[in-house]
């Protein structure tokens, strides 16, 4: 692996006059050749895996052997785009059980929701519910196209039941459309559950699920069968940046349309949202390899890791005073605390915790603003190891004080 050059203000080591904290176990070890697979900074432990992923070395050099025939012959590449696209699309569908007829590839998850969004026919007086743990553009996508009704979650809902019991009594008369995320990112928990789902269905509730943090992570990305599902590849998925899918339940499709027409336009969905003239395909045509890495590396054993290593670590933090650790989904590989209150309160104010804790302790971590206390959460991965959230426990305390 490529040794890094380490800024000159950059301390070499956590402050010495720091107590050290008592590990909690021994955590997982480490996952057969996992951090090889990964050009990552040696000198910060990436504890914030589910904010914008990390690209695996042969996805990597599978991407740059696609830009390579860009610059070699543009016309015959670009001319074959859609094609590949579709083969691409294919192997994707394989991966998350899904029908490769009904699933495009798309930017991002905010991209998802405003091409969902845009196809659900809604009438003067119509609402459509999101919750407070939703993704700030994906929500503002929803407050674009009718009146919102917020649903507020206690982070502390004991389980899959509570929230599901919380949304449906949210309903109005005028819901027509709920947008629920599939795992929360802050909160790192199921909300559209199956069941939510079929029930919110018997309701006549169009739903849209914000599936960012499903490829790759869970087994089975699309169960419940939504209306209108997305979710991102870049993250858990091991795809590069800006791949994400969007997939349509049959019913829906004829009313998806690009947000920018194009020359696939007569095509219909799929290949209409998927035509950007000359945009840089390469990441989605290399997105398969991410997801088919995860099965040669047995995807049951790395999720499981990855479920363990998040659980070492929110076992650590949860030994620091002030801390409270949040009911999660069993087999998640993000776990989360709430701080003490006081603390990251504001966006603002969790701006700063998380950029400080970087920038002095070389520790990327999400620090995520709620009322009467911020919370954090902590990611596993097959690159990290249990000593980088024991350096996170071990500095914690010290912000805490002093905030």
């Amino acid at each position: 692996m490529t040794e890094t050059t380490r800024p000159a203000d950059r301390p070499a080591q956590p402050p010495a006059d720091r107590p050290a904290r008592p590990p909690v176990g021994e955590g997982p070890g480490e996952f057969p050749g996992g951090p090889a697979l990964f050009r990552l900074d040696p000198d910060v432990a990436h504890l914030n895996h589910g904010s914008f992923g990390a690209v695996p070395l042969p996805v990597q050099e599978a991407q740059a052997a696609l830009r390579a025939e860009v610059h070699a012959d543009p016309d015959a590449f670009f001319i074959a785009v859609p094609d590949r696209l579709a083969h691409a699309r294919a192997r994707i569908a394989a991966h998350l059980a899904a029908d490769p007829d009904g699933l495009a590839f798309i930017a991002n998850a905010t991209e998802g929701a405003n091409l969902a969004l845009d196809a659900v026919q809604l009438a003067d007086g119509d609402e459509i519910l999101v919750t407070d743990h939703g993704y700030g553009t994906v929500t503002a996508a929803a407050a674009r196209r009718a009146p919102v009704t917020t649903v507020a979650l206690d982070p502390a809902l004991p389980d899959e039941d509570a929230v599901r019991e919380t949304v449906l009594a949210a309903l109005t008369p005028r819901t027509r459309v709920a947008v629920l995320d599939h795992v929360s990112s802050p909160t790192a928990r199921i909300i559209a559950s199956p069941r939510l789902l079929a029930e919110l269905r018997e309701r006549g509730v169009t739903t849209v699920v914000d599936g960012a943090h499903a490829p790759g992570m869970l087994a089975d990305p699309l169960a419940g069968g939504a209306d209108f599902w997305f979710g991102n590849l870049h993250k858990w998925g091991y795809a590069p940046s800006g791949s994400a899918v969007l997939a349509v339940a049959p019913q829906h499709r004829h009313r998806v349309r690009a947000l920018v027409p194009s020359w696939e336009d007569g095509h219909g969905f799929p290949r209409s949202v998927e035509n950007r003239a000359t945009a840089d395909y390469t990441g989605w045509l290399a997105a398969p390899e991410g997801l088919d890495l995860i099965e040669t590396l047995d995807a049951a054993k790395l999720r499981a890791h990855n479920s363990a290593l998040a659980a070492h670590g929110a076992a650590l933090l949860a030994g620091i005073p002030g801390l409270t650790p949040l009911p999660h989904t069993p087999g998640l590989a993000m776990r989360t605390l709430r701080l003490p209150p006081g603390i990251a309160e504001t966006p603002d104010g969790a701006r700063a915790l998380r950029e400080e804790i970087a920038a002095r302790e070389r520790v990327r971590v999400l620090i995520w603003p709620w009322p009467g206390g911020g919370g954090i959460r902590i990611c596993g991965q097959i690159y990290n190891r249990p000593e980088e959230y024991e350096r996170l426990a071990a500095a914690l305390p010290a912000y805490l004080r002093r905030a």
